[in-house]
């Protein structure tokens, strides 16, 4: 009998542990532009920066959820982006390098990005951000701030379902159920 319960709880360790370990499989600009070509998807872009609160909230509690982990990694190709990072990135046949870039200031807040713009929202720039793009690499919508996964639930599916193509946003989310917690 104590045997069993020894080799239950090891097997449950186990199978926490491997849950634990899952998250979403994030990826460079180059990759997806790659994936995209073959298995064409919806894609997710995380703006963040190494000095904003919320996006390590973002980070930890929205994207680290399991129901969101299984829901973008099926439908999306997903890219975490440091907006005031030092990457070069060549995208779309163009590079883009931040220039401005102060390696002294690595920690701290820092020039942004060229591919930053993309996350504007009436010309502002908000950490974090999460833009949509269609698979042909056309913006969908650019929505800034932290996001729970229940707040982010419907967004996705709205996306994903292409809502966007017939629906105004107002009508979907007083008419959407989510199931997330």
């Amino acid at each position: 009998m104590k045997k069993n319960s020894i080799v239950l709880i090891i097997a449950f360790l186990i199978a926490q542990s491997a849950l634990a370990q899952e998250s979403i499989k994030w990826r460079s600009f180059e990759e997806v532009v790659e994936l995209n070509k073959e298995n064409p998807r919806k894609v997710l872009i995380d703006f963040y920066t190494v000095w904003c609160g919320p996006c390590k909230l973002m980070t930890k509690n929205t994207f680290g959820n399991p129901e969101v982990i299984k829901y973008v990694n099926e439908n999306f190709y997903a890219i975490k982006f440091n907006a005031e990072g030092n990457d070069t990135v060549v995208f779309m046949g163009q590079t883009f390098v931040n220039t401005q870039y102060d390696p002294n200031r690595a920690n701290s807040r820092n020039a942004s990005h060229p591919l930053t713009q993309m996350a504007a929202v009436n010309g502002q720039i908000a950490y974090p951000t999460v833009v949509y793009l269609n698979e042909n690499w056309e913006i969908i919508s650019a929505v800034p701030g932290y996001l729970t996964p229940t707040a982010i639930e419907p967004i996705f599916h709205y996306v994903v379902n292409e809502g966007y193509t017939s629906t105004p946003w107002t009508d979907f989310e007083k008419t959407f159920e989510g199931k997330w917690k």
